[in-house]
């Protein structure tokens, strides 16, 4: 087991399963990976054994080699029993990419929120006529993008069709609450908001294991970002609410098993890391913003210690907005439409600002 005291996180596996490999976890529960086409370069996913067959826990992306590595799992480790479903904890690519190919190929059910299914259909949809909607180039100039790059950015945009398998076109629907028999444990799902509409975790509460999708990662901060498809959401009130629940909920030797990274314990730091480091991103745009107006764009210096590329720029542009629409509807900010069609935001009251700047940790991520 390898530890960082330091961080309060402990990892019990020094290395991550190769390639056609997986590691047990738990009793009946397998670790394996797949390859990821960015900087944050793999995914895990768990496969859980039960009685009649197998369970997959989220897919990996199209791309690369995932349907080799999961045919080389078929051909091996997982032969002799059949996939009975597949459980996707949210819509992003690298979570759903392969569900299609797998439910098809297998004719097995697709188990997701209702929340996340019908936003993995509508993102996965092709634009009408190929092009972007007013609303997408609105939210993008609202943001401060220049004009001149609004087009770039918008043809840029276009969903996850290229890299998501054509997803079945039914699935059944998983509830807060609702309990999964699965290989002799009894998995209630807990849901979260914020990283994505009504993402999907398993808890085992006999044995204290949580399948923790990206809800709970140990080293990286999950996106949160406000979407063209949704230009007015507050998605960051979801996401401390959910942080602050699993905070409450989970026993501090709940072992996590998370999308990235590796498996660790130390839920409890994890989780009040995660809050400290968004309200530490709001206090320094409260400060940022009571110097002079500021667009989202305008606050990348603030949020992100590196240089934001063209590929990165609607998540990152996401993320900014996430945290301005917070403190609008706090009321810690006031924001005016200006005549070059951008929102700048202004601070109230900085002197009574109820959050305070501390160390936090890295600095906000750029990941799907």
């Amino acid at each position: 087991m390898t530890a960082n005291k330091a961080e309060g996180i402990r990892y019990p596996y020094s290395e991550p399963p190769k390639k056609g490999e997986w590691i047990e976890v738990a009793q009946g529960v397998y670790w394996l990976q797949m390859a990821l086409p960015m900087a944050l370069d793999h995914i895990n996913l768990y496969v859980i054994e039960d009685d009649q067959g197998w369970w997959i826990v989220d897919t990996g992306m199209k791309w690369g080699d995932t349907q080799e590595r999961w045919q080389l799992l078929f051909d091996g480790p997982m032969q002799g029993k059949p996939l009975l479903g597949v459980i996707c904890t949210h819509l992003h690519p690298d979570h759903i990419g392969q569900a299609g190919w797998l439910c098809k190929t297998w004719k097995v059910p697709l188990c997701m929120s209702i929340g996340e299914y019908l936003s993995a259909r509508t993102m996965t949809a092709p634009a009408p006529n190929g092009e972007p909607n007013w609303a997408l180039i609105q939210h993008f100039i609202r943001s401060g993008i220049p004009e001149q790059t609004v087009q770039q950015m918008a043809s840029k945009f276009q969903g996850f069709g290229d890299i998501v398998e054509p997803l079945p076109r039914s699935y059944r629907r998983l509830r807060d609450g609702q309990t999964l028999s699965i290989g002799g444990r009894e998995w209630q799902v807990m849901i979260g908001s914020g990283h994505s509409p009504e993402h999907v975790c398993l808890y085992d509460a006999r044995d204290h294991i949580l399948l923790s999708g990206d809800q709970i990662i140990p080293r990286i901060t999950s996106n949160v970002s406000v979407m063209p498809t949704e230009p007015e959401a507050n998605p960051l009130v979801d996401w401390f609410n959910s942080l602050r629940r699993f905070r409450a909920e989970l026993p501090e030797d709940t072992l996590i098993l998370p999308a990235h990274n590796a498996p660790f314990y130390g839920a409890h730091y994890r989780l009040e890391h995660l809050i400290a480091h968004h309200e530490s991103h709001l206090a320094a745009i409260e400060k940022a913003c009571a110097e002079q107006p500021k667009t989202a764009l305008e606050l990348f210096p603030v949020l992100f210690e590196r240089e934001v590329g063209v590929h990165e720029m609607p998540l990152a542009l996401g993320e900014a907005v996430a945290h301005l629409h917070y403190l609008y509807e706090l009321g810690r900010l006031e924001r005016e439409l200006h005549e070059d069609g951008a929102y700048r935001y202004h601070s109230v009251d900085l002197e009574h600002c109820p959050y305070t700047q501390t160390e936090a940790g890295s600095p906000l991520p750029i990941e799907v």
